[in-house]
């Protein structure tokens, strides 16, 4: 029997528990569809085409995986591709409180669409896109936590200019008089 999911968010930037949640999804179901919202209200470092783009690389060689934009609501994402399933990742327990609320939500707008909660590996369960910006910016290392193919392009956009080649900050230093 052929099922469809939906793995929706906004994925900025995708994260390498994303990818997790994703290659394990794309066993249990004939097609996963990420789902990649543009939501204006949300101020984002890559532009939906953006990140749209990103995850087209990071899945190239999977075909039961595609990739798509939207606006609204996601069960009526749903369903006009015919998806039953909505794919949610839950890192911590304050992550599956809010990921009911909004599975009970989408079940009372839609019925018959079913949403499926994927725990994290332990590794990614850390990892967030929030934690991955803050830790660029601040001129860290995140090659272990989103896909090597976005982080150049992480960080071109937030990384910390001025720094020498060592990876330091420059330093003012007191000269003896």
């Amino acid at each position: 029997m052929e099922r469809s999911a939906i793995y929706a968010g906004s994925f900025d930037p995708v994260t390498l528990g994303h990818v997790d949640v994703v290659e394990r999804a794309s066993r249990l179901f004939s097609t996963i569809t990420i789902a990649v919202a543009d939501n204006s209200a949300k101020t984002s470092i890559f532009s939906p085409s953006e990140r749209l783009a990103q995850l087209e690389r990071c899945f190239a060689e999977r075909a039961n995986i595609k990739v798509m934009q939207f606006e609204g609501l996601v069960v009526e994402c749903a369903r006009r591709l015919g998806a039953s399933i909505l794919i949610r990742g839950i890192r911590t327990v304050s992550d599956f409180e809010y990921e009911l609320r909004m599975a009970q939500a989408n079940s009372q707008l839609a019925r018959e669409i079913e949403t499926v909660f994927m725990t994290t590996r332990p590794q990614y369960a850390f990892i967030s896109s929030t934690l991955v910006r803050e830790i660029v910016t601040l001129g860290g290392d995140v090659s272990g936590m989103v896909p090597a193919t976005i982080v150049g392009e992480l960080l071109q956009r937030l990384a910390p200019k001025g720094k020498d080649p060592c990876g330091c900050y420059p330093t003012v230093r007191e000269t003896s008089r």
